[in-house]
């Protein structure tokens, strides 16, 4: 498994990948070998988690292990399953633009 250092992962691909696997805060850190704190520092960042690069390298084995592939920026994903990835539009627009399904919407 190779990583490239500068690029490994976003504070948004860490809260997903939690997502996709049903787990807390706790049992990631659990799983890392990192502390909870850590691990809310890193999903606080804007961007790329910057950090300790063993720290890192735990993380991302952590999540290797249970299954989760990280996917950067213009890269495919050759290995199958499903999956999700934000368009780089949509990453730049505010929270509050996002619109509700119609199946979320209250009748009034």
């Amino acid at each position: 498994m190779t990583f490239d250092v500068w690029h490994m992962i976003t504070a948004a691909q860490l809260k997903a990948s939690r997502a996709l696997l049903g787990i807390d805060q706790r049992e990631i850190a659990k799983r890392s070998g990192l502390s909870v704190p850590t691990i809310q520092r890193m999903e606080a960042s804007n961007g790329v988690i910057r950090g300790n690069v063993d720290s890192l390298m735990k993380l991302i084995g952590a999540l290797d292990a249970a299954g989760i592939v990280l996917i950067g920026d213009s890269a495919s994903s050759a290995g199958g399953g499903r999956g999700v990835r934000l368009k780089e539009a949509a990453a730049r627009l505010p929270p509050s633009s996002a619109k509700t399904p119609r199946s979320a919407r209250r009748s009034r």
